[in-house]
């Protein structure tokens, strides 16, 4: 029984393909498209989202601020039931692949370190459109801790790792999640530390009272991760930011 539906599964998927494959052929003879391209694009750039959790790899750094993204991101992976990561050594990065929303979602933690991370996107995001896909997810020392902003198309504003990315693809026109780590004082301004202190502030891990409150932030941008997903990240930016 489970090879018959398994069979009819792909007889039918194949069917749809071919299918997409005439009218690609179609847009290509009466529209002037160029049929191979379109009917490539349809099954393997539309419709997939890649979401990079930047950070430093080892167990060292694993609760550490400047892993924020990848804490982010392992956090969505586990809510969404996505595969377990494996160790992509082509593109040197920890990959976890699945579906959300009937989208296809890859998961990405570069294994370069976080000023080299944009190496495990090189040969991944090389288009307009996918780099429009792309959502990387960082730690932010100009935001307080339990509060992000979700940006498109902005600078680095420093952060090495995004750099990266930016360097990379060739473009800044990508979606981030900036994921704030600063503490605060009672009346809620930022106490932002500086010089040397900064480096050790980042690299450090958080403590637990902290964890806490990420922990809930993360809640949040699941919820943000999925709204863009499904319906798009100018929606999520206007509810959000």
């Amino acid at each position: 029984m489970g090879t018959t539906i398994s069979t009819a599964m792909n007889v039918n998927l194949i069917n749809s393909h071919l299918e997409l494959g005439i009218k690609a052929m179609i847009q290509h003879c009466f529209l002037g498209y160029n049929a191979p391209f379109v009917f490539f694009n349809y099954l393997y750039n539309n419709f997939m989202y890649y979401i990079v959790g930047l950070g430093n790899p080892g167990e060292e750094y694993e609760l550490s601020r400047h892993n924020t993204g990848r804490i982010i991101a392992d956090d969505f992976r586990r809510n969404e039931k996505l595969d377990d990561f494996e160790l992509d050594k082509k593109i040197k990065a920890l990959v976890s692949e699945g579906k959300v929303a009937k989208e296809k979602v890859i998961l990405i933690f570069p294994e370069t370190f976080m000023n080299k991370s944009g190496l495990s996107l090189k040969g991944l995001v090389n288009s307009k459109k996918k780099a429009e896909n792309l959502i990387v997810i960082h730690d932010d020392i100009d935001l307080p801790l339990g509060k992000f902003k979700i940006k498109f198309g902005s600078g680095s504003a420093g952060h090495k790792g995004v750099e990266s990315v930016m360097k990379a693809i060739k473009t800044k026109d990508f979606i981030r999640i900036k994921v704030g780590v600063s503490p605060t004082t009672p009346s809620g301004k930022i106490k932002k530390p500086t010089g040397k202190k900064m480096v050790d502030f980042i690299i450090g891990n958080f403590s637990q009272k902290e964890l806490a409150v990420m922990k809930n932030n993360s809640k949040k941008i699941i919820s943000v991760l999925e709204m863009i997903i499904k319906e798009g990240r100018e929606k999520a930016m206007s509810l959000s930011n």
